[in-house]
């Protein structure tokens, strides 16, 4: 089998064995000022989105499997009134879990369904170091929604998935200013969805949306 087809067995593979060489880390070991990070999705608006797993592997080299799974946070707006084109001017983190008990993320595995196209989509994510470095770093800022000054923590990561594969992926916090960490494009997932469990149906795309996308396609270019 090709190592492309291998992606996501192989990223499990080494995952596990990390986990297990490095079982003697401790949870108050954790490098960052917090508890917990916040791993959210989102897609444009009527590009749905089913996150058929989420796995994350901490800089401590520990695994944690379906670290977020489900539908990503989207809009829907009635009367195909809504604008999927694009990249928001200002991310949201989406919906999501805490990762709690991880430290920093090191990798993030994304499998995901566009259910626009449809296709199933797969790719890792890595988290460098300088992006890290963020996460960890306390900032004065004022929160104008109770008009107080506090010390804000970049401590979501925010991944916005869209039809072609593409993902951008943001650091954020509450108050605080997000930054752009990568842009990545993804590769086919060889098995389809459910890692071919299914015989190859995705998920059902709902009516709004598939009225969305019968009246005016799926915009592929505004994502370039």
């Amino acid at each position: 089998m090709c190592a492309r087809c291998t992606q996501m067995s192989n990223f499990i593979r080494v995952a596990i064995a990390a986990f297990l060489l490095s079982g003697c880390a401790l949870a108050n070991s954790q490098s960052m000022p917090y508890k917990s990070w916040y791993l959210g999705f989102s897609a444009p608006d009527y590009m749905e989105v089913w996150i058929e797993t989420a796995d994350v592997v901490d800089i401590q080299e520990q695994l944690y499997l379906r670290a977020m799974s489900g539908n990503a946070a989207i809009l829907r707006p009635p009367n195909n009134s809504g604008d999927p084109k694009g990249w928001p001017k200002r991310a949201s983190i989406g919906k999501g879990k805490n990762v709690t008990g991880a430290d920093l993320p090191k990798k993030i595995y994304v499998r995901w369904q566009s259910l626009a196209e449809p296709q199933t989509y797969q790719m890792v994510i890595n988290i460098p170091e300088a992006t890290q470095e963020i996460m960890r770093k306390g900032e004065k800022v004022f929160c104008a929604a109770d008009g107080r000054w506090i010390t804000g923590y970049r401590d979501s990561v925010a991944i916005m998935l869209v039809p072609g594969g593409i993902a951008k992926v943001w650091v954020a916090g509450p108050c605080m200013t997000p930054i752009e960490v990568t842009r990545m494009k993804a590769e086919i997932a060889p098995l389809g969805p459910y890692g071919g469990e299914s015989g190859g149906k995705h998920r059902p795309l709902s009516a709004v949306s598939k009225a969305y996308v019968e009246k005016f396609g799926v915009p592929y270019d505004s994502w370039k």
